[in-house]
């Protein structure tokens, strides 16, 4: 098989797969996350059910098409710190940038969407086993980073702090996302809580974890 056919069929993947995607978010936003099903949305999309489960095993995965990098994210700032930067810095420095940027991992999500997941039990649900597994992830990091074994206490208290920050500024945007503000707004409101979410931080961590 040729460098060409291979790269044509990843391209209709990929194709195929936002299709998908598109299909179910429109349908989802429409009737709702609960209501919708897999074959109405292996009918918009025209493709099978089978289809719709092997790109996305989970019908929550068709709403939450930013997980992986929303799991990854403190873990990957940490890792990306330049030298000298505290891991509470990166973060900090990181969490600023999205909201600058109003990234959907953040919690930039727009009102019909928030609400969206704010309607689903079972969203909601898995967002919090997401904000878990970020914090997870990040204590993985910090204890590869700082010389210590997986389970040390201390990488995962810290993960454990600065998850809880990073998720109670998640809650807050979705919050003011939902009482009508739109991004800017947030984002004026969201940095001036940030910086005293994080200045709470700063006597237990603001040397921990130094590059």
């Amino acid at each position: 098989m040729s460098i060409e056919t291979l790269g044509l069929r990843e391209s209709k993947k990929r194709e195929t797969r936002q299709s998908i995607s598109d299909h179910a978010t429109r349908l989802f936003l429409t009737q709702g996350f609960e209501a919708t099903t897999i074959a109405d949305i292996a009918a918009a999309a025209r493709v099978a059910k089978k289809t719709v489960t092997n790109y996305f095993p989970r019908k929550e995965d068709l709403a939450l098409d930013h997980q992986d990098a929303f799991v990854a994210s403190l873990a990957d700032a940490v890792r990306g710190r330049a030298p000298g930067e505290t891991a509470l810095a990166a973060l900090r420095r990181a969490f600023q940038e999205a909201v600058e940027a109003h990234n959907p991992v953040a919690g930039f999500a727009g009102p019909e969407f928030t609400r969206m997941i704010a309607q689903s039990p079972t969203l909601t649900d898995r967002l919090r086993d997401l904000h878990d597994l970020r914090q997870d992830a990040l204590a993985e990091v910090l204890a590869e980073t700082t010389g210590q074994s997986a389970d040390a206490i201390a990488p995962r208290a810290a993960a454990a702090l600065l998850g809880a920050a990073h998720h109670l500024l998640f809650r807050r945007i979705q919050e003011l996302t939902l009482a009508g503000h739109d991004n800017t707004e947030i984002a004026t409101v969201v940095t001036a809580e940030a910086a005293h979410v994080f200045d709470l931080l700063e006597p237990a961590l603001g040397a921990y974890a130094a590059a």
